[in-house]
C-alpha cells in the first residue's frame, strides 16, 4: 500500500498534546478527522514524536497508508482547509515502504524559548517560557555540556514514561541569550517523557544559582527523578525538526530562524 510523509506545524496550546485520547482534543484526532474527510477513508497516522499538552511543533513528522490517489499539492491545501488554524500541513511527499516517521528517524529536536524578566507578558504567554529569577549564561552552558553523549537519564525521566530504556543519546545542547531571552536547543536520538522539561527544571536551578553546574552529573549518576528539579512549564517548547537519512529524501531545514522570527529575535551574526 503506499505510504505518504506529512510535514506539520502546530499550535499546542489547544490541544491535549499529539497521542489520541477519547476526548478527541490532541492533534492526532484533528489530523486523523481531517485525513478521513479527506481521503474519504478512515486513515491512522504514526508521528516521529509524541508531544506533551501545550507543546508547539514547528516540523513534525507523521506517515500513513493509503489507496487513494491526490495531488501533491492537494495533500497541503486539501488538508489544510479541513484542519482548525493552529495545525498546518507544511509538505506532502510519497516515500517508500521502508520509511517509518519513528524508527527511521536518526535524530529529534527541540527548542526552547525563555524570557527572563521581572514581569510576565501576556501577548507571549504559552509561546514561551518565563522565569523572573535572574539567570546565570555560563553555568547553565557548563551544566549542559554535561548532558552531551549516551547516559541514563532516568532522573530526567516521567513515571508515566513507557519507553524500555531510560538511555538516550544527547547529540547537542546549546545555549544563546538574546537580551531578556535564553533560546535552548536539544537534539538527541530520541526523548523521554517530559525529559526536555524535567532538562529545563535543572538548567534554570543552575542558571538561578540554587544549584552548582556539577549537580548536573550528581543527578546523572543518581538515577532518580526524586533528587531532581520540578518538571518546567511546557510554555515555550517546540518540537523544531526531525533528521531522516537521505535516501528518504524528505524535506531539510532549520526551523529555528522561524521561531526566533516569529518571537521577534534573529541569530547572531558571528
Amino acid at each position: 500500500m503506499p505510504r505518504m510523509a506529512l510535514g506539520l506545524a502546530y499550535d499546542g496550546s489547544f490541544w491535549q498534546g499529539w497521542q489520541t485520547q477519547p476526548g478527541g482534543l490532541t492533534v492526532q484526532d484533528k489530523v486523523e478527522s481531517a485525513l478521513a474527510r479527506f481521503l474519504d477513508q478512515p486513515v491512522s497516522t504514526i508521528c516521529a514524536g509524541r508531544t506533551d499538552t501545550g507543546v508547539h511543533a514547528l516540523e513534525q513528522v507523521v506517515h500513513l497508508d493509503t489507496q487513494a490517489d491526490r495531488r501533491l499539492e492537494s495533500w497541503v491545501r486539501g488538508l489544510n482547509a479541513l484542519l482548525p488554524d493552529s495545525i498546518a500541513v507544511q509538505w506532502a511527499k510519497p516515500v517508500s515502504d521502508s520509511f517509518h516517521a519513528r524508527f527511521s528517524a536518526i535524530s529529534r529536536s527541540y527548542i526552547y524559548i525563555v524570557r527572563n524578566t521581572r514581569v510576565r507578558s501576556p501577548l507571549m504567554h504559552g509561546r514561551v517560557g518565563w522565569v523572573y529569577h535572574s539567570l546565570r549564561l555560563a553555568p547553565m552552558r557548563d551544566a549542559a555540556r554535561r548532558l552531551i553523549g549516551e547516559h541514563d537519564f532516568s532522573s530526567f525521566r516521567s513515571s508515566q514514561c513507557q519507553a524500555a530504556s531510560p538511555v538516550r543519546t544527547m547529540q547537542e545542547v546549546s545555549i544563546e541569550q538574546y537580551g531578556d531571552f535564553y533560546l535552548f536547543k536539544f537534539r538527541a536520538n530520541a526523548f523521554l517523557h517530559h525529559m526536555i522539561r524535567n532538562l529545563m527544571g535543572a538548567l534554570l536551578y543552575v542558571g538561578q544559582g540554587k544549584q552548582e553546574p556539577d549537580w548536573m552529573d550528581e543527578l546523572l549518576a543518581q538515577r532518580d527523578r526524586r533528587r531532581a528539579a520540578p518538571t518546567f512549564s511546557p510554555a515555550g517548547l517546540y518540537l523544531s525538526g526531525v533528521e531522516y537519512p537521505d535516501e528518504h529524501g524528505l524535506p531539510s531545514r532549520d526551523a529555528s530562524q522561524a521561531l526566533l522570527t516569529h518571537v521577534g529575535l534573529s541569530w547572531p551574526t558571528i
